[in-house]
């Protein structure tokens, strides 16, 4: 690269930059668009619509309201990921949709039974939605033998009397399913069919079958609901989070480009402006794509500037060990970037996998999660393989061509990790065993085994009209505190409900002492009237079915990484060793929610899939340096513990310097953020700092063992 074609690039790189920087800040246009306070914000970050539905006629069943909750929350997902719906005393229903001032435009969907119709050819009605007991998505065989895809519907007692004279009446006919006003399926009826049950085949795939099922199983709401009130609500966390997120954000990013620069150099001077374009891309996209940002999204975005920054660190490393053998900065520069490529590749591989499997089969703040994560997984890429490389390239064009602006790789000395293997395994089963122990004892006191939030276990909430509309800054410095001191927990909700006195409060279930506490702290400190405060107790905002479908996307995207591990190393010991490891830090990880007693929320789900990100891609490095030194070392002459010492020593400062740049960012937002902000941020920073541990000292063990114990037959006859 000549030197004015380097000038040109570092010139439109910075322009990039800047424009992208102004963007976010100002926007463009009069409608500032691309602007960063367009962004979407959750509920936890900036409130949105709350609308209570009340069921018509007799009080349901626990069941019927279990199962209207459920698809609720599936149909309001096309509003926002991060809607939650929740039940409300007996017989209510709360839908809270972040984003959203006008409930006038939602109200008449959301509570309209029976949106899904079995129409005739004619448009005539056939059979509503709540006539279908369940769909469910199967897999049969057909008379030759070959795989079927088909939608099994089992009807109600009546829904089996309308569709056996439907079919009867529609033979070798269509009878087109339609849900709010489009047709989702047209199947051709075949013969008339009672009992009951009934098949709908012709799918080109078991996930078209699935997508048809779950929209029969949203359209059939088993209760009717009317709306009995609608609120403009704000942020549960209230102005001060996201104030202090965004300085813990800026401050954490501008001590992590110090740091690369004062470990790398001129490389690390690249990676900070490679960072810088990042952050800026990404929040340009955010408001691009309307995704909607809450707490558990930041995390996603933490966990790819983590990885962003892990991507540089060990090209770096590379190019370091490159001149340290000898080779030019140009040539050490291009070997450097390959060579990192195949760890940066699969470890952002293995992660976007999971972010893919999680944002099809999860729900709510786990479908978030997944969009942020995988968002920032590419772009993290993309700027580490082509925007560092090509700002490197072009620093070395206009002049800075000499060893001294990127360092030598300092001869290290081969540590043995693998002799105090089965020390850190001991460890590591230690702190499982304690994690386990402490959630027996306290379910033995019971406390339950996790000091579980209302988001999880349901609570109480408390409707209060103070005298005057407080701000947000008095409810967060003087309503919080004293609902704290009453709950003794820092897992409250607030929400300001717009142009009106009052303000909902959410806690943990409240005994009757602790209910007639609060009203009475409430009365002498705001002097409020009693009969303004109303106290209903509420439901889970993660239902069974979304704790379900979190676990199912967790244990898919689990084994989707494994065999894509095992297709890349082409040893399956690499891909167990690396999913026994990530089982281990999510169970440490557990072990500190369980002994710290430390509100487990709806920002667990995206602690622990952070935890798996992180964990996963840092095995990876390290995996990827054993199978690189496997090819030029011999395991007869050099032994296989040696190779397996000297990967992990190679890869040290890589391990060291990730966890650290990666804890900078979490801790700052840990010493600024709000109750909640450090509840979610201090798992973090454990898993951080245990991570570090365990891709060092437990990864490569687990590996050996596996290799050097489990021999095959064939292998012993050599």
């Amino acid at each position: 690269m000549k030197k004015n074609k380097g000038i040109l690039i570092l010139v439109i790189t910075l322009f990039i930059i800047v424009g992208l920087g102004f963007t976010s800040a100002f926007g463009i246009g009069k409608t500032h668009t691309g602007a960063a306070k367009n962004i979407n914000l959750g509920l936890d970050l900036a409130g949105g619509v709350s609308i209570t539905y009340q069921a018509v006629g007799e009080t349901p069943t626990e069941e019927q309201m279990k199962d209207t909750v459920y698809k609720l929350q599936k149909r309001v997902e096309n509003y926002s990921t991060e809607s939650e719906v929740y039940q409300e005393g007996d017989d209510r229903i709360n839908v809270e949709i972040p984003g959203v001032s006008d409930a006038n435009t939602i109200l008449e969907e959301l509570g309209k039974p029976g949106s899904l119709q079995f129409q005739d050819t004619s448009g005539n009605v056939l059979l509503e939605g709540s006539d279908i007991a369940t769909a469910e998505a199967q897999i049969t065989q057909d008379n030759m033998k070959n795989k079927e895809y088909v939608v099994a519907l089992t009807l109600t007692d009546e829904g089996a009397t309308k569709f056996a004279e439907a079919t009867a009446a529609n033979l070798n006919q269509q009878i087109p399913i339609v849900f709010d006003g489009e047709v989702i399926s047209s199947p051709v009826v075949q013969t008339t069919i009672t009992g009951g049950q009934a098949s709908i085949t012709g799918m080109e795939s078991y996930e078209a079958a699935e997508t048809l099922a779950s929209t029969i199983r949203i359209g059939s709401l088993k209760v009717e609901l009317e709306e009995l009130r609608s609120n403009v609500v704000g942020a549960r966390l209230g102005q001060e989070a996201i104030k202090t997120s965004l300085t813990a954000g800026a401050i954490g990013l501008a001590l992590v480009i110090i740091f690369m620069c004062a470990v790398y150099w001129l490389p690390g001077l690249a990676s900070g402006i490679a960072l810088l374009f990042y952050i800026t891309l990404e929040l340009v996209i955010l408001n691009a794509f309307d995704i909607t940002l809450t707490l558990p999204g930041i995390a996603g975005i933490i966990l790819s500037i983590g990885m962003a920054v892990d991507a540089n660190v060990i090209i770096f490393a590379r190019v370091r060990e490159e001149l340290t053998a000898g080779k030019s900065v140009r040539t050490a520069i291009d070997v450097g970037f390959k060579k990192a490529m195949s760890a940066i590749i699969d470890g952002n591989i293995t992660t976007l996998i999971a972010a893919i499997v999680l944002g099809l089969k999860g729900t709510g703040t786990v479908k978030g999660f997944a969009q942020t994560l995988a968002m920032g997984v590419v772009l993290s890429m993309f700027t580490a393989l082509i925007i560092s490389k090509y700002i490197m390239r072009a620093l070395y064009a206009i002049g800075f061509q000499d060893v001294k602006y990127y360092g030598m790789q300092k001869e290290r000395k081969t540590i043995n990790f693998l002799s105090k293997k089965y020390l850190c395994m001991a460890i590591a089963v230690l702190v499982i065993i304690a994690g386990f122990g402490m959630m027996a004892l306290n379910q033995s006191q019971n406390k339950g085994t996790l000091n579980f939030s209302l988001e999880f276990i349901g609570g109480t909430s408390s409707n209060v009209t103070f005298n005057e509309e407080l701000s947000l800054e008095d409810i967060e410095q003087n309503v919080k505190p004293l609902v704290e001191s009453v709950t003794n927990d820092g897992a409250i909700q607030t929400q300001k409900v717009t142009g009106t006195n009052q303000v909902i409060i959410k806690t943990r279930e409240l005994n009757v002492e602790e209910r007639e506490s609060l009203n009475n702290k409430l009365i002498e400190k705001f002097g409020i009237d009693k009969s303004l405060i109303t106290v209903e107790s509420i439901s889970s905002t993660i239902s069974s079915e979304m704790k379900s479908d979190a676990l199912v996307a967790v244990i898919i995207s689990t084994i989707c990484m494994l065999i894509y591990i095992w297709f890349r190393f082409k040893d399956i010991r690499f891909a167990t060793s690396a999913v026994i490891a990530l089982i281990n830090d999510v169970l440490a990880v557990l072990a500190f929610y369980a002994i710290s007693r430390v509100s487990v929320g709806g920002t667990f789900i995206a602690c622990m899939l952070t935890i798996v990100g992180y964990s996963i891609n840092a095995t990876i490095v390290i995996f990827d340096r054993i199978r690189e030194n496997l090819t030029i070392m011999s395991e007869k002459k050099d032994g296989l513990e040696l190779i397996v010492n000297i990967s992990i020593t190679q890869t040290l400062t890589r391990s060291i310097y990730t966890s650290f740049t990666t804890f900078i960012t979490i801790f700052v937002l840990y010493i600024l953020g709000v109750t909640a902000i450090k509840e979610f941020a201090l798992p973090l920073i454990v898993g951080i700092v245990y991570g570090a541990f365990s891709s060092v000292c437990i990864t490569g063990a687990l590996w050996y063992l596996f290799k050097t114990k489990l021999v095959s037959k064939k292998n012993i006859r050599k």
